[in-house]
């Protein structure tokens, strides 16, 4: 076997970061160091929370967690508007026992990516909220780049319009200065936006199929993926949500169900009308080089077939590697 991809999993739990983390905490491709929660849906107490419980519901509470920060680097937080009061939509899970590492999340960045750059062992990071903690962690120590071996992020919209505002993506609103520094680093990016998660709509056919697999956490599963349907057809041509975050997991684990296009991204951070907007340069109209890669494609029966598969580990003992 393959060795396994060491991960940081930084995250704003949040309904499709829960699929995205109960799907890679049964990926034994996957090696998680830690999870990083920072302000996005919830305020930072909620997603930390919510991390904490989603790691007793996995049964995977080896995993540190890392809370992170409480605010985006300028603007003021704003929050998510599908998850529900809590995040989790209407799903009452007990409260945690695990708690939180006493070592902040940009302080566990900073040592942890310092360390793989010190071994040459760099770590993957799997971004699936606002991009504060790291976009902290670089400014105060920049050399913890050459820790990472990429980023895999959800967020950002291209050829799709916004779905926070007319022209943002909601990661990307949340903390548009965060994701300007993370975006001139110069670390490789695969960039999961609107574009690609759009082609991957959890509909209601597929959460019965998803109940009907995932043992002992089907009832969570079943009730946060009913309370994701937008039940917007107009928008997205069918009812059901875009499971957005758990394709950051997938594209891990199943890299050939995408295809993707390099570009240079920008994110606009200044604009208020068009604040937190990701503009790609498809066509090197700026001479600068690619920073990214926008993924355009996305086998989305393959994607649903693979989760159903993972989420089915959970039947019987499967759920605790």
């Amino acid at each position: 076997m393959m060795k396994p991809i060491s991960i940081i999993i930084d995250c704003d739990p949040g309904i499709d970061d829960t699929i995205a983390l109960l799907t890679a905490f049964v990926s034994p491709e996957l090696d998680i160091r830690g999870i990083t929660p920072v302000c996005g849906n919830q305020p930072l107490e909620k997603t930390v929370r919510n991390a904490l419980q989603v790691c007793e519901l996995g049964g995977r509470t080896d995993i540190p967690v890392y809370a992170g920060c409480f605010k985006p680097m300028i603007r003021e937080p704003i929050y998510g508007q599908f998850h529900g009061k809590s995040g989790l939509g209407n799903t009452m899970l007990p409260e945690p026992v695990k708690k939180p590492e006493a070592q902040s999340a940009v302080d566990f960045l900073i040592a942890e990516l310092s360390k793989a750059a010190e071994k040459q062992e760099p770590i993957t990071l799997c971004c699936i909220g606002p991009m504060t903690n790291f976009a902290v962690a670089l400014r105060i120590k920049p050399e913890i780049a050459a820790g990472v071996e990429r980023i895999i992020m959800m967020g950002g919209a291209y050829r799709e319009s916004g779905n926070r505002t007319m022209t943002a993506e909601f990661n990307m609103l949340a903390d548009p200065h965060a994701a300007h520094i993370v975006f001139s680093s110069n670390i490789p990016i695969v960039a999961l936006a609107l574009d690609a998660t759009h082609q991957v709509m959890l509909k209601p056919e597929h959460v019965d199929e998803f109940a009907r697999v995932s043992g002992r956490i089907s009832t969570t599963i079943s009730e946060l993926m009913m309370f994701w349907d937008r039940n917007d057809v107009r928008r997205y041509g069918s009812r059901g949500g875009p499971l957005h975050d758990p394709l950051v997991i997938v594209y891990l684990l199943a890299p050939h169900l995408f295809e993707s296009e390099p570009a240079r991204i920008f994110v606009e951070h200044e604009s208020e009308l068009c604040m937190g907007q990701t503009i790609a340069d498809w066509y090197g109209k700026s001479n600068l080089e690619p920073n990214a890669q926008i993924v355009s494609k996305v086998n989305s029966q393959a994607v649903i077939e693979l989760m159903l598969e993972r989420l089915s580990r959970y039947a019987g003992n499967k759920g605790t590697l």
